[in-house]
C-alpha cells in the first residue's frame, strides 16, 4: 500500500476523529498494528493556528512517518495556505476534509457540506494540490457518499479529485444527512473503486475482523479505515491483520498487556495536555477501555470526580491489576462504543 512516495506497513488506517486521534492515540494505535494514522482536523483559519487547541493538534513530536494532517475549510486560497503551514510543521501528507458531518462544521459550509458545491470542492482540491506539489507532498481526500440519499455524488467528485491530482480517496459509507445513524453502505465505495486508478479506502462500521473481510470483499477497496471501533480497543488493528492473514480469530489481549498500554497512553496524554485538561480528557478513553468489563461502569463514574493525574493513573493501574487476578485475558466487550459528546469522525 502506497501513498505517493510512502510505502505503508499495512492497509489498516486510523480515522481522524476530533477529540480522539491526538498524537498519543495515533501512536497507541500504530503500536497495536495500524499502518497509518491521520491527525485530528486542523482549521484553515489563520487566526486560530496559534491557539492551544490547534497547536496540540499539530504536535507530531516523536511520531513515526508518514505524518498525515487533515485540514478543513471553505476557501481555496486559505486551504492552500493551511497546507503549506502544516507542511512547514512536519506534515508529509495532507488530507482534505469533506467528510465531517458535525453541524458546527457544516454550518460553515466546510466538511461534508462541500459536497453540495462541487465547483468549490474542486477549487479547494486544485489549490491544495498546487500548494503541496512543490514540496513533493501527496494530497488525499476523505468524503462521504454524498449530502443526502437523493444526491450521492461521491463517484463524480472522486473522479474529479483524481484528475486534479489527489492520490488517495477515503469514503465513509454514509451521507452527511445520516450522520452515524443506520448502517454504512458499501455499494458506493465499490463504484468509486471501480472508477478510479488511485487507492480507495473504505470507512464506516468496520468493527470486527469478520466485518473487515466482508467490506474488503464487497468493495475491492485497497485499505480500511477504522474509527469508533478503535476507541478503547486499539488492538483491533492487529486482530484484523491476523484474521485477514490466517482466517483465524486472535485471542483477546492479556489484561496485563492492556494495563501497560493504557498506563503508557495516559502518561503520553498528560504530557501533551497537562494535568488539568489531561485528566479530564482522559476520562473518555478510560471509559472506553473499561466499558463492559467487571465493575467498569462504577469505575467510570468514579473517574469523573478525580482531578489528579497521579490518582487517576494509580486507580487505573489498580483496577487492571485486580482484573488480572481473575482474568488472564481481557473479557469480551461490546463491539463499538457510541460517539462521546463532542467526538466526531472526520
Amino acid at each position: 500500500m502506497r501513498i505517493g512516495p510512502y510505502t505503508l506497513p499495512n492497509a489498516l488506517f486510523v480515522a481522524p476523529m476530533a477529540g480522539v486521534t491526538d498524537r498519543p492515540f495515533r501512536q497507541l494505535c500504530r503500536a497495536f498494528g495500524a499502518g497509518y494514522a491521520v491527525s485530528e482536523m486542523v482549521t484553515s483559519r489563520r487566526d486560530l493556528w496559534h491557539t492551544l487547541k490547534t497547536s496540540r493538534r499539530a504536535d507530531h513530536v516523536g511520531e513515526p512517518g508518514p505524518i498525515a494532517v487533515q485540514i478543513a475549510g471553505t476557501d481555496a486560497p486559505m486551504m492552500a495556505e493551511a497546507a503549506r503551514y502544516n507542511i512547514e510543521r512536519g506534515a508529509q501528507i495532507i488530507d482534505i476534509n469533506m467528510g465531517c458531518p458535525a453541524k458546527k462544521v457544516c454550518n460553515q459550509w466546510a466538511g461534508s457540506a462541500l459536497m453540495q458545491d462541487e465547483a468549490l470542492a474542486l477549487q479547494i482540491i486544485e489549490a491544495v494540490v498546487a500548494a503541496c506539489a512543490p514540496h513533493g507532498v501527496p494530497v488525499t481526500l476523505k468524503m462521504r457518499t454524498g449530502w443526502c440519499a437523493a444526491h450521492k455524488n461521491a463517484p463524480a467528485l472522486a473522479r474529479a479529485a483524481e484528475s486534479a491530482g489527489v492520490q488517495m480517496v477515503t469514503v465513509h459509507g454514509r451521507t452527511r444527512e445520516q450522520g452515524y445513524r443506520g448502517e454504512a453502505e458499501y455499494d458506493t465505495v465499490a463504484a468509486i473503486k471501480a472508477a478510479l486508478t488511485i487507492p480507495v479506502v473504505a470507512n464506516g462500521d468496520i468493527d470486527s475482523p469478520a466485518k473487515a473481510r466482508a467490506v474488503l470483499a464487497a468493495t475491492g477497496a485497497d485499505a480500511l479505515m477504522i474509527g469508533r471501533a478503535a476507541q478503547g480497543r486499539p488492538w483491533i488493528f492487529r486482530e484484523i491483520a491476523h484474521f485477514l492473514a490466517t482466517g483465524r480469530e486472535l485471542a483477546p489481549p492479556l489484561v496485563l498487556e492492556v494495563r501497560r498500554a493504557l498506563l503508557a497512553h495516559l502518561q503520553d496524554h498528560y504530557g501533551l495536555y497537562g494535568e488539568c485538561t489531561g485528566v479530564r480528557s482522559a476520562r473518555k478513553h478510560i471509559g472506553w477501555y473499561v466499558r463492559g468489563l467487571p465493575g467498569g461502569e462504577a469505575f467510570r463514574q468514579r473517574m469523573n470526580s478525580v482531578e489528579s493525574a497521579a490518582l487517576q493513573w494509580q486507580l487505573v493501574a489498580d483496577y487492571f491489576e485486580e482484573l488480572a487476578d481473575t482474568h488472564e485475558r481481557l473479557p469480551a466487550q461490546p463491539l463499538r462504543p457510541q460517539p462521546a459528546p463532542g467526538v466526531q469522525a472526520h
